[in-house]
C-alpha cells in the first residue's frame, strides 16, 4: 500500500472512490453528508490536485483511497460551538477521505501518513456518519464540538493531538 499525491490521469479513479463511498454512506444510513450530488464536485478535486493536497491510497499500482491533507488554518474551523480545541498549535487537515471498500485499513494508513507530518490533526464529519466517528476514535481523535462548513451544515470536530498521546 503507498500514498502518492493525485495527478489529473488519477480523476477517473479518483471519481470511482468517491461514487463507492457514497453508495456505502448511503447504504449504512448516512445518505445526506455526500449525498448523490456527486460530491465532491470534479473542478474540486482538480483544484485540490493543482494545489497538491489530494493523495491517492494504491495497492498494486490501483487507486482504492482517496483523501485530502492540508497544513495550517482552516477557516471552517474557526468558530467551534458546544465544545473547544484543545489547543492552539499548528494542524493539518483531513478532508475528503474515501475508500471504495475493497481494501481494508484505508484510514489507518492516511492517519499514519497525515500524522507523520503534523502533531497535531483536526477531521470533522457528519452526525449520520456513524462509521467515520468510530473509526476517528479508534484511532485517538477527541470529539471537540460542532464546526460549520461553508454552507452553514454543522460537522462533528475532532482533534488528534500527538503531544496528547505521549
Amino acid at each position: 500500500m503507498s500514498i502518492r499525491l493525485a495527478t489529473l490521469p488519477d480523476l477517473p479513479a479518483i471519481e470511482a472512490v468517491y461514487a463507492a463511498a457514497r453508495a456505502y454512506m448511503a447504504r449504512s444510513g448516512n445518505p445526506h453528508q455526500w449525498g448523490d450530488d456527486g460530491y465532491p464536485a470534479h473542478d474540486l478535486l482538480v483544484t485540490d490536485i493543482g494545489l497538491k493536497r489530494l493523495y491517492v491510497i494504491e495497492v498494486e499500482g490501483q487507486v482504492h483511497g482517496v483523501f485530502a491533507f492540508t497544513l495550517g488554518d482552516d477557516p471552517t474551523y474557526a468558530v467551534i460551538e458546544n465544545g473547544q480545541w484543545p489547543n492552539d498549535r499548528p494542524y493539518g487537515t483531513i478532508h475528503r477521505i474515501a475508500s471504495d471498500g475493497q481494501i481494508k485499513g484505508m484510514f489507518t494508513r492516511a492517519f499514519d501518513f497525515c500524522r507523520a507530518r503534523m502533531d497535531e490533526i483536526r477531521i470533522d464529519t457528519h452526525h449520520d456518519n456513524k462509521t467515520m466517528q468510530h473509526v476517528v476514535t479508534k484511532h485517538g481523535f477527541v470529539r471537540c464540538g460542532i464546526i460549520y462548513l461553508e454552507n452553514g451544515d454543522p460537522r462533528i470536530a475532532y482533534q488528534y493531538s500527538k503531544e496528547a498521546r505521549a
